[in-house]
């Protein structure tokens, strides 16, 4: 997925966003539609929508380490769009879309901030950023799923999880 063109963009700006009714169609691989969800700028109401989506990959059968990559990803993109994106204005929402299958997590979160460029952002783990509390949350997003972008502006970030097998070896006994 790349950067949209401005005047598509435009058109997807002036476009409602749905309050969890309204669904994307079927796309033509047969994928179900997205579900979407709109909420407040707010880290308790992100903590609730994080867990649903988690609960719908464990339900599709995600084993316990893509779980908590899913997990881990969405935290971390829901604090930056609220933080970093709707500078934790109140009056500003953050738009999900996301769709769970037995094989593939996709996660849509956008805000309602100026966006940024993700080739702008300092690297944290240089030497003159490794002891600042903050700076490591896309890089955790980007390790973590499989495939990461951003469009709008950087103001919305679709992530993906494939559904693999465990990689950690299990302790016998």
């Amino acid at each position: 997925m790349g950067m949209t063109g401005a005047n598509e963009d435009d058109r997807r700006k002036r476009r409602p966003a749905a309050a969890g009714g309204a669904s994307a169609p079927k796309s033509q691989t047969g994928n179900p539609p997205l579900e979407r969800l709109t909420i407040a700028s707010d880290f308790s109401a992100s903590r609730e929508i994080q867990k649903k989506i988690v609960e719908s990959a464990v339900r599709a059968g995600y084993n316990s380490q893509c779980a908590f990559a899913i997990k881990l990803a969405l935290e971390e993109a829901m604090i930056n769009a609220i933080k970093h994106g709707n500078r934790l204005d109140p009056s500003k929402s953050v738009h999900l879309a996301w769709r769970i299958t037995p094989e593939r997590a996709e996660i849509f979160i956008e805000d309602e901030g100026t966006g940024f460029d993700r080739q702008g952002v300092p690297d944290p783990t240089a030497d003159e950023n490794i002891e600042k509390c903050s700076g490591r949350g896309i890089l955790l997003i980007e390790a973590y799923m499989n495939s990461v972008a951003y469009d709008r502006g950087g103001r919305r970030v679709r992530m993906v999880k494939l559904n693999e097998p465990d990689v950690l070896p299990r302790r016998n006994g």
